[in-house]
């Protein structure tokens, strides 16, 4: 999949306590504490890692690295499946903080890739439904794609990268 960007701002904050908080930090800070800045980075990698075991995905190897001064995570393992490698990515990237992914997974059973699309204010499923299916009914099509990270389909904001499924 290569890199794919997302709204540094906006998603779930991950980064807001302890030693991951420090991964976001002004660059200047960083470069006089390297030590510091490596812990940070691999505390954030690694709550991104138990975010994305939170949501009951998983692949064999999964390894997630942070750099705070690109704000990109790096994620790497075998996905199951092309819906599970795509549904990590997304976990990575709707976190706050987080600018872009860079999508190292594999899969075993490969699969048609779903398109992306970054939610801006006023959007709803339905609207969303209708502009790629044609049918503002078939929102529970994207809901049940983004599942378990959707929890309702009224829940979704502004910056948060949804899967589209064909």
């Amino acid at each position: 999949m290569g890199l794919i960007d997302f709204v540094k701002d906006a998603g779930e904050k991950l980064f807001g306590r302890g030693v991951a908080q420090a991964a976001t930090k002004d660059a200047a800070a960083e470069a006089s504490n390297d030590a510091k800045v490596q812990a940070a980075n691999a505390a954030a990698g690694d709550a991104i890692v138990e975010y994305i075991k939170s949501q009951n995905l998983s692949a064999t190897g999964l390894t997630v690295t942070y750099d705070g001064k690109t704000s990109t995570a790096t994620v790497f393992g075998v996905a199951p499946d092309q819906e599970t490698r795509e549904k990590i990515v997304l976990c990575c990237g709707n976190v706050a903080g987080v600018a872009a992914v860079k999508d190292m997974l594999s899969v075993d059973q490969s699969g048609p890739e779903a398109k992306y699309y970054t939610v801006v204010s006023g959007d709803t499923l339905s609207k969303i439904s209708k502009h790629y299916y044609g049918d503002a009914n078939q929102y529970m099509k994207i809901f049940e794609a983004n599942k378990p990270m959707l929890k309702s389909p009224d829940k979704i904001y502004p910056g948060q990268n949804l899967r589209i499924p064909q």
